[in-house]
């Protein structure tokens, strides 16, 4: 049996900023949402088909040394469309991981960037060709998606 990812449930702090940086920065369609006080949510999705829930129900920030998500990756369909959202996101003024496009590993043709939601969720925008010269800031011991 093959499974594919259906959707992805993220809790955050305050669902009008999350949603926000998830519509208005990353170009999700809000495509349902509930405004009841305590049950707040957005449904998000491509246009398609629901990619992201977020979850008002985190009362502290994200934080990445407990279990349960490492990373949230989206791909684009270009290395020039990762450098978009990438010039997208520091009008923004998100938090990123490194400095501009980097490799997968070293020498990979894989790459992306990597960076911060408002909650601090770790987020990669990536590609699977494209990056080749990039630098791989975690050298090629291991991919560089793995310890931001």
């Amino acid at each position: 049996m093959t499974l594919n990812t259906g959707h992805i449930g993220l809790n955050v702090t305050d669902l009008d900023r999350s949603l926000a940086f998830y519509r208005d920065v990353l170009g999700f369609a809000l495509i349902g949402e509930g405004k009841e006080e305590g049950r707040r949510y957005a449904f998000l999705g491509d246009g398609e088909r629901l990619v992201l829930t977020l979850w008002q129900q985190a009362g502290e920030r994200y934080d990445g040394t407990r279990a349960g998500l490492h990373h949230l990756a989206f791909e684009a369909g270009s290395i020039e469309r990762v450098r978009e959202y990438e010039r997208a996101l520091r009008a923004y003024g998100v938090d990123f991981a490194y400095e501009g496009v980097v490799a997968h590993a070293e020498g990979a043709a894989s790459g992306g960037v990597f960076f911060h939601d408002p909650d601090g969720i770790r987020l990669e925008i990536s590609v699977p060709e494209g990056a080749e010269g990039a630098p791989a800031p975690g050298g090629d011991s291991a991919p560089t998606c793995g310890f931001f």
